[in-house]
């Protein structure tokens, strides 16, 4: 898998444009990512590009538009929305994007093609949520971003189409599916899981919305004991998740006091037959450090008498879909996107 490096030329982005040596010592750092100070400022180079909705290449027949779901809170989607639609009304993704809970936008470039080749492919709307990021807002926020989100998808499901919301003309409601990548996948299966306790009273007020299935890409889960696959595997320098990386990640997103062991981060150390869940499809990479845990927590569902699948896709890392360009990521990416719209259909 293809290496993310810093453009030495990039400028860090500074919080109220301070010093960061007015900030006292760094306290949590991923290199070229995220650097924590002991002030609770926060730097994130802007290490992949940000693009606005407006560049799609024209073979791909996508249009994408940005529209405000929380001005409050400034949380915001990026839509996609197939130009030809020969099948009646669309099936429509709600789609986190992955960076350990920390990193990372909707308006990445990486995301932006990735999810317009998902949108033509697949033949579905996609709704790619930009939540608030930790550790400025630890979990739960970004959990209640994504129920936020599906709470302004319901009203605009009883509001009808207009000309700012000209994708719901073609929206099935009654086919939603959760979506993501990496973090992005926790957050959907963690959102469902909320959907699917007893009395959620969220699962009620979103009628008439019909939620279908997850799916599941390299979800980010964790756990104080390590995997053979977290102990093991030896990743390239500056890979996309290393061990080392994912503990740092974790140490920022979870609430003061909680371990590995939280839920939030290791869903086995609840009883998931307690929990109903939508039918569930997860894309495994094998030389992914969560190769392990991604398995394990499929057999668990499956012991739990839930409806789930997986595939590993070969030779391929963690996110290889938005990080890499090679041709083998280009070829295993082609057929994770062929695996999506099967799953979509079959629901």
């Amino acid at each position: 898998m293809a290496a993310i490096s810093l453009d030495p030329s990039l400028r860090l982005q500074h919080i109220n444009g301070k010093d960061p040596h007015h900030h006292g010592a760094v306290v949590e750092e991923i290199e070229g990512l995220i650097k924590v100070y002991r002030d609770g400022q926060v730097e994130r180079p802007q290490i992949v590009p940000f693009v606005t909705a407006a560049p799609l290449s024209l073979e791909l027949g996508v249009t994408s538009r940005d529209i405000v779901i929380d001005k409050f809170t400034n949380i915001w989607a990026r839509f996609y929305v197939p130009s030809i639609c020969s099948h009646g009304k669309l099936p429509l993704l709600v789609y986190f994007h992955g960076g350990g809970f920390c990193v990372g936008s909707a308006a990445w470039s990486c995301y932006h093609e990735f999810l317009a080749r998902l949108s033509a492919k697949a033949g579905c709307q996609i709704m790619s949520v930009n939540y608030r990021l930790a550790p400025e807002n630890p979990l739960p926020a970004a959990y209640e971003d994504g129920l936020k989100a599906l709470i302004w998808l319901k009203r605009q499901s009883l509001r009808g189409s207009s000309d700012q919301y000209w994708w719901s003309r073609l929206c099935d409601f009654s086919k939603i599916f959760l979506a993501g990548d990496s973090a992005g996948a926790n957050i959907a299966y963690n959102v469902a899981s909320r959907l699917g306790s007893n009395n959620s009273i969220e699962a009620m007020t979103l009628k008439p919305l019909g939620l279908k299935g997850t799916i599941l890409i390299q979800p980010f889960f964790g756990g104080d004991a390590r995997t053979h696959s977290e102990s093991y595997m030896v990743q390239p320098p500056r890979s996309a998740l290393s061990l080392s990386s994912s503990d740092t990640y974790w140490r920022l997103a979870l609430p003061a006091g909680a371990n590995r062991d939280h839920p939030w981060c290791n869903p086995l150390s609840t009883k998931l037959e307690d929990v109903r869940l939508m039918p569930t499809m997860v894309c495994i990479s094998e030389m992914d450090i969560l190769k392990d845990r991604n398995l394990e927590f499929c057999t668990a569902l499956v012991r739990a008498g839930k409806r789930a699948e997986y595939v590993v896709f070969k030779g391929v890392g963690h996110a290889f879909q938005v990080l890499s360009r090679s041709q083998l990521s280009q070829t295993r990416t082609h057929e994770m996107l062929a695996h999506i719209k099967a799953f979509l259909i079959s629901r």
